[in-house]
């Protein structure tokens, strides 16, 4: 998996690379593939902005996030990809979905 990491306005340090690839190996618990994550780091007026990108088979995960800390921003978009994720992955167990299964049997 090749992860691209964009910066406007900053540099991206080793240590933010590594943040970042921390946080998305936490989505591996998921077992799914992840296609072409991109993440963009911007520094903005009032603290930092984080915008990611990662497709996955069952569809695409977008997420952005902006705090006065930079790890904190990578953090809440992380979080954000995970219930995406989750959502995506149980879609099929919800019970609207059962509802609509039920009547097409009908």
């Amino acid at each position: 998996m090749t992860l691209n990491i964009t910066s406007k306005q900053m540099e991206i340090t080793p240590a933010i690379r590594e943040h970042v690839e921390g946080r998305l190996a936490k989505l591996e618990k998921w077992h799914t593939q992840l296609i072409n994550p991109h993440f963009i780091l911007n520094k903005v007026p009032n603290g930092f902005n984080v915008e990611a990108s990662i497709g996955t088979p069952l569809g695409n995960l977008v997420a952005s996030a902006t705090a006065d800390d930079m790890y904190k921003a990578i953090n809440e978009v992380e979080e954000k990809l995970e219930r995406q994720l989750n959502k995506l992955q149980h879609k099929g167990e919800a019970r609207r979905a059962d509802e609509r299964l039920k009547d097409s049997f009908d």
